[in-house]
């Protein structure tokens, strides 16, 4: 008996797609066959793409149909199967959360509640206050959803996106969010590493292999040890060592550390600059787009203690397609199922007050204005300072957003003449003084899968110096540096693979500058202004600047406006023109 299916880059990875759906590659053919001896599968790869000879137990193929023409088995399988995350506490605290919106007592008067920005943040409030039972109208500016995560479509019908998104196995509340919504399968897994690529050997990688026979954090501990090609022993044993007083003080010193950027934290510790040259300028420039003599070491251990704390907490997914359709729509059609509102296309150009500094309505660039018992910004920080009122610069919390400065990124998108080989089906770190992530998304996502032509999406960061460049000198520096990580495919002059085309999306603030000392600046939800909240993941909540920081931030938003519900019901029968003086 013998199955038929495509493997992918990387070994030991299967990742299968319908052949119903995409035309599959001749080249990249394997055969599987079923050893009824072993119970197990065993497959060989016939092309020259980084592949392998794997064995798997036949029961993690767990969808496959039979071929009534042949009297063969059909695999239906993509990627790896979604981990078991439920189990664990962060998993649970989130669904708990969630569970609180959809089992609260219905209200008599549901709130009429009016959010500005349809971003991941902005979704997820408006979701779960009508999950809740009240009355969301949701404004977005432009006339696409996601925020930080919107993409178009070009003339091609090719999408392109602001940003190379990834979904952790640590994301909680991403992870209870899609569930939520019935859409777990949207996400495609892969398998659970860390791949770097070596700028001392060009178009080589070194793995960081998390094995699932083992808990956390003896996972992670065994991946590390395992590789001997970024970090020698001594340096192993000197990071952990540095290591030791974040595991012993737990999350009070991860606060603590917020004083201190990455690089002068691996001094005090006494941990090699080679670690941070190695290791933590890739990670850095992951998580908040710049290096590390600028990135709060709160960031770093935060990530790190999610890593590790967890099983799966570092395994990554790829959404299957672009966000806006894939995620946001489901979203927006649960909120209209609730009798909730989206509408695109409606920019706020003002926050007018009442006499008392309330806000009386929000005014919008066409002229119109919404009304509603209570209001939220869910807009990026640098948004909300440009529209703040005059009359609330001078509170305290409002003074402390000057500190919270949004970052710039640029994200590139490139479409080769050919299949470039020497890839992943993974997330790449580049290691390059430009670059911070790649992946090649005709590979990793289904939407953008092509069996004979490659499409790079990167990262590229810092950008402060490279924002105002034009699209072409940033594609030039792109390719020089590609050249390094792809020596016998691609060259600078483009001699070698061609660009068919490209897109590069800037956004000249995007997340938040994650900078020593800004932690006391992020607001709460709540603000001073009666029936004024705010969501994003600038605000307070444990994930900082990242998609589940800004899931998170909009639940948590929404749980503050039930806590304040009879407040809010009893003020709209208030008389708004007594002077009350707002500290």
């Amino acid at each position: 008996m013998t199955l038929v299916g495509v493997i992918s880059a990387g070994p030991p990875c299967v990742n299968l797609y319908k052949k119903s759906s995409w035309d599959v590659n001749p080249a990249r053919k394997c055969s599987i066959n079923v050893d009824p001896r072993w119970n197990k599968l065993s497959a060989s790869r016939s092309s020259d793409y980084m592949g392998c000879f794997f064995e798997v137990p036949v029961p993690w193929f767990s969808k496959v149909k039979s071929n009534p023409t042949n009297g063969s088995m059909q695999v239906f399988c993509s990627d790896y199967p979604r981990p078991e995350l439920e189990s664990t506490i962060n998993f649970l605290e989130a669904a708990k959360l969630s569970a609180s919106f959809r089992d609260c007592i219905r209200p008599k008067k549901p709130l009429v509640v009016v959010i500005a920005g349809a971003g991941l943040a902005g979704l997820s409030t408006a979701k779960y206050l009508a999950d809740a039972g009240h009355k969301p109208i949701l404004l977005e500016a432009r006339d696409v959803l996601g925020g930080k995560i919107a993409a178009w479509k070009d003339k091609d019908g090719d999408f392109y996106e602001t940003g190379l998104h990834i979904f952790f196995g640590a994301y909680p509340n991403i992870q209870n969010l899609f569930g939520e919504l019935g859409i777990n399968d949207r996400l495609q897994w892969k398998e659970h590493s860390m791949i770097f690529a070596m700028p001392n050997k060009p178009g080589e990688f070194s793995r960081f292999d998390f094995p699932e026979f083992l808990p956390a954090p003896f996972n992670g501990i065994w991946a590390i040890l395992k590789n001997n090609e970024m970090l020698t022993w001594s340096e192993k044993v000197k990071f952990a060592i540095g290591l030791l007083p974040a595991m012993i003080g737990g999350q009070s010193y991860v606060e603590a550390q917020d004083s201190l950027s990455v690089k002068e934290w691996m001094k005090r510790q006494g941990v090699p600059d080679r670690v941070s040259d190695e290791v933590f300028i890739a990670m850095s420039k992951a998580l908040n787009f710049i290096n590390p003599d600028e990135l709060s070491m709160q960031c770093i251990l935060i990530a790190l203690n999610r890593f590790l704390q967890e099983k799966h907490g570092s395994k990554i997914a790829f959404l299957d397609g672009n966000p806006p359709e894939r995620l946001c729509m489901p979203i927006v059609e649960h909120i209209k199922s609730l009798g909730g509102q989206v509408q695109l296309n409606s920019r706020v150009q003002k926050i007018e007050l009442n006499s008392d500094r309330t806000v009386k309505q929000f005014v919008l660039s066409n002229g119109s204005v919404i009304t509603g018992d209570a209001y939220v910004f869910a807009t990026p920080v640098d948004i909300l300072k440009l529209l703040l009122p005059e009359e609330w610069k001078e509170i305290p919390c409002f003074q402390r957003l000057n500190k919270l400065v949004g970052v710039p990124v640029i994200n590139i998108h490139l479409w080769f003449d050919r299949k470039l080989k020497n890839t992943y089906d993974h997330l790449l770190f580049s290691r390059s003084p430009l670059l911070s992530v790649y992946a090649d998304m005709s590979v990793t996502c289904k939407e953008y899968y092509d069996p004979n032509r490659s499409m790079l999406e990167l990262v590229f960061a810092p950008a402060e110096e490279w924002i105002s460049r034009s699209d072409s000198d940033i594609v030039d520096a792109t390719m020089i540096e590609l050249a390094k990580l792809f020596p016998d495919e691609i060259s600078a002059d483009q001699s070698k693979a061609k660009i068919l085309k490209y897109h590069v999306v800037k956004t000249p603030r995007s997340v938040y500058k994650t900078v020593p000392n800004c932690e006391p600046c992020r607001p709460l939800q709540r603000t001073p202004i009666e029936g004024f909240y705010l969501a994003g993941d600038y605000t307070k909540q444990k994930y900082l600047a990242s998609m589940e920081g800004a899931v998170l931030s909009g639940k948590l938003c929404a749980q503050t406006i039930l806590q304040d519900y009879d407040k809010l019901v009893s003020t709209t029968l208030r008389d708004p023109s007594a002077e009350i003086f707002v500290a």
